[in-house]
């Protein structure tokens, strides 16, 4: 069974495109993070995912959730015909920006994504035609009991001017994921995560690292530290995060914000 329950904005999006001078808004970004964590209904998300896609100048900015029984929920600037189209064809399945993201945790440019067979350039044709844009970068999050978020933008432009964009706001984008996250779980107590024990600086330098590619030698090296030094902080690591390996450790500190890649 899908859930329905998403809050579109129906204002008409910037035309300043990729690579906006944010200095030259009324409005700060940490202005916009400040009003949303202080979000209290779904109505204020769709507000603040608005003010967002406004500050960077891109067509779309989506925060998508997906339960592991398959409900779907989120805010977004898509077209309210998009979205229906989307739910009732079931591109859940075909979609390889979900598909792909799924089994990823870095940020993704959507160009890297496997969009070669014939069900998934058929689904990038009927979405460039509804508007989405030609170019797109997700952040996966990971949440608690199976579940699993996207925020993600979309722009109509050439792949220099999209490259040079992600290049500029990667760092800002990944921790606007975090936050929108973050205020989505609040307003669904639902959906929220066990009660964490706190990383120590190590643990969460070791993490970081792990979460951004490092081979466990890499990581060492990079701490000046033994392998088996690390393996004591990825355990504990673990331990507190109630994860079954490394791996699930990593994907449960991404989601609860412990740390930012």
């Amino acid at each position: 069974m899908i859930r329905r329950s998403w809050q579109l904005s129906r204002s008409r999006p910037s035309r300043k495109g990729p690579g906006l001078d944010c200095s030259s808004t009324t409005t700060s970004l940490e202005d916009i993070l400040s009003r949303l964590e202080t979000s209290r209904s779904h109505e204020d998300l769709k507000n603040r995912i608005l003010e967002l896609r406004d500050y960077y100048g891109v067509a779309h900015m989506i925060y998508h959730w997906v339960s592991a029984a398959g409900e779907q929920t989120g805010v977004g600037t898509y077209s309210r015909d998009w979205l229906d189209r989307y739910i009732k064809k079931g591109y859940l399945r075909v979609d390889p920006v979900i598909v792909g993201c799924y089994q990823r945790f870095h940020p993704v440019d959507w160009k890297r994504l496997d969009w070669s067979g014939r069900a998934a350039r058929a689904f990038q044709k009927e979405a460039i035609e509804h508007g989405v844009g030609n170019q797109g970068y997700s952040v996966p999050v990971r949440g608690p009991n199976g579940q699993f978020a996207l925020f993600s933008v979309s722009q109509n432009c050439d792949d220099d001017a999209w490259a040079a964009f992600t290049e500029a706001n990667r760092r800002d984008l990944i921790l606007i994921a975090h936050f929108f996250n973050r205020a989505a779980l609040e307003l669904d107590p639902d959906r929220q995560p066990e009660p964490t024990q706190a990383l120590s600086p190590r643990e969460i330098e070791t993490m970081t690292l792990l979460a951004v590619g490092y081979s466990r030698a890499q990581v060492a090296e990079t701490l000046s530290i033994s392998e088996h030094t690390l393996r004591v902080y990825i355990e504990s690591a673990r331990f507190k995060l109630g994860a079954l390996n490394t791996t699930h450790a990593v994907a449960r500190a991404m989601s609860r914000g412990l740390i930012v890649v």
